[in-house]
């Protein structure tokens, strides 16, 4: 985990989000706890849990972007869920704890990638040697058939010995001085980047298919099925592509062969209890006290989800995980219910409410400037590959702005998202043209905004369609 002060933090979120200092403060403060917490002795970390949040405001304001943008800080494992993608025990649908199970997937992506840095150099050497002699083939040897017993059948010793080991990554093959010079030659023009266009055709073994977060009885099958597999010879796959492509692949199936998995799982495992972070989205969708609504019980999903938020002990694939220490961020626009409309258990364990306010018409001109990859930063990179320059006034962006506020006091606050339409139906012309005429340097000022734009505003039947 990256060692920020919680100011650090803070401005690492606000090169990314316009505005909300408090909700940025609060998880600023929470990551830092987590943090203060590994540097007690193992008693008093035992004790110290986290402190969940919950982010309260409209669409688009960035509370989902707060709390990815944290884990990113954080290197730490991040996963985004709706609360209303569960259902309650008994009936058909996704359970909670497949959430625990979506974030240990991730924390074993986080974990494989650093274990692969650090056989990086050692696998690329590996996938340069297999492309080389891929590309300068050794003479064959002819291999002698097995011979059959006087019954005409085949050997059966030999079949049962195949059956229970792999086959032989590698054909034997003749290397003359000649091809050895060759392939030495071959590798410091891949090592160089001279060879990358060229196309090769290399054997990759079959990856296995990964269906995600999946029940417990349905990962014991898939384990017996993992256990008959691995009686079989593995499997290989050709393909024809780029050295370069070729590289990526090949170094990425050896570093695999470098590494132990198991190490992996459990550093994985060790990981998500300690720095994993679960964003539970639409928890405004599950508050009602109402139990005749006619929907699937909305007080079941948080009674199922309250035993996770609380602390428990989830069976994965991997093994079993705590979830004790896992801070999890619940968020909801709680436009037509409150907080309070939770179970009393549930409300208690999101200790810290953090209100996201609307966001203004100077929040709007900042949020299409300011942050690094800003929206309108996105439109010029785009145009720019068809060789047109996009260039927006002061009076062009402030227009911009006028109009995403008062649609959004119209029609419904979609937030920052309004910028989306927007910008698109201002630009529709322009990226639609772009491609077959020079257009070369292109000035947006207000009154193209307006030329553009008025109209669908002011007729507010054509605006809840278009913008």
């Amino acid at each position: 985990m990256t060692d920020f002060t919680p100011r650090q933090i803070v401005a690492e979120l606000d090169k990314y989000i316009v505005g909300q200092a408090d909700a940025k403060r609060a998880v600023a403060v929470a990551l830092q706890n987590r943090l203060r917490r590994l540097k007690l002795d193992d008693d008093m970390q035992a004790e110290v849990k986290p402190k969940n949040l919950l982010m309260i405001g409209p669409t688009g304001v960035g509370k989902t972007e707060i709390a990815r943008r944290l884990a990113s800080v954080a290197n730490a494992p991040f996963i985004k869920v709706e609360a209303t993608k569960y259902t309650e025990v008994g009936y058909v649908g996704r359970d909670v704890e497949s959430m625990v199970r979506d974030l240990v997937e991730n924390s074993i992506r986080i974990v494989k990638e650093q274990q692969h840095e650090l056989v990086h150099h050692e696998a690329e050497t590996k996938a340069i040697n297999r492309i080389a002699k891929a590309l300068r083939p050794g003479e064959k040897v002819e291999k002698a058939k097995p011979a059959n017993n006087t019954y005409g059948f085949p050997n059966f010793q030999e079949m049962f010995g195949q059956f229970g080991q792999n086959q032989p990554e590698e054909e034997e093959e003749i290397v003359t001085d000649e091809i050895a010079s060759s392939r030495r030659q071959i590798r410091q023009q891949i090592r160089d980047g001279l060879l990358d266009n060229h196309e090769v055709t290399i054997k990759l073994e079959e990856k296995k298919m990964s269906l995600g977060s999946i029940n417990p009885a349905m990962e014991q099958m898939m384990e017996m099925q993992d256990s008959l597999n691995a009686l079989r010879p593995s499997k290989k796959i050709e393909r024809t592509v780029t050295v370069k492509e070729a590289l990526e692949l090949l170094t990425e199936e050896e570093a695999d062969k470098l590494v132990n998995q198991d190490d992996i799982n459990q550093k994985a495992l060790k990981l998500a209890e300690e720095r994993g972070i679960i964003f539970i989205d639409e928890m405004d969708k599950i508050a009602t006290k109402n139990q005749n609504s006619g929907e699937v019980s909305r007080q079941g999903v948080q009674r199922d989800i309250l035993p996770i938020v609380e602390g428990s002990r989830i069976q994965t694939k991997y093994g079993y995980i705590d979830t004790d220490h896992i801070l999890f961020i619940g968020s909801g626009a709680f436009h037509f219910s409150k907080p309070s409309d939770l179970i009393p258990e549930l409300q208690g364990r999101f200790p810290i409410r953090v209100n996201l306010n609307d966001l203004t018409k100077e929040d709007f001109i900042r949020i299409l400037t300011e942050p690094q990859n800003a929206l309108i930063k996105q439109y010029q990179a785009l145009l720019a590959t068809d060789g047109v320059e996009v260039i927006f006034s002061d009076d062009a962006v402030e227009k911009m702005a006028e109009y995403a506020v008062d649609l959004n006091q119209a029609t419904d606050n979609i937030g920052a998202r309004r910028l989306h339409t927007i910008l698109e139906t201002l630009l529709e012309e322009i990226l639609f043209e772009a491609t077959d005429m020079q257009m070369g340097t292109i000035n947006i000022n207000a009154a193209y905004v307006v030329e553009k734009l008025d109209k669908i505003v002011e007729n507010k039947d054509l605006s809840h369609f278009i913008l």
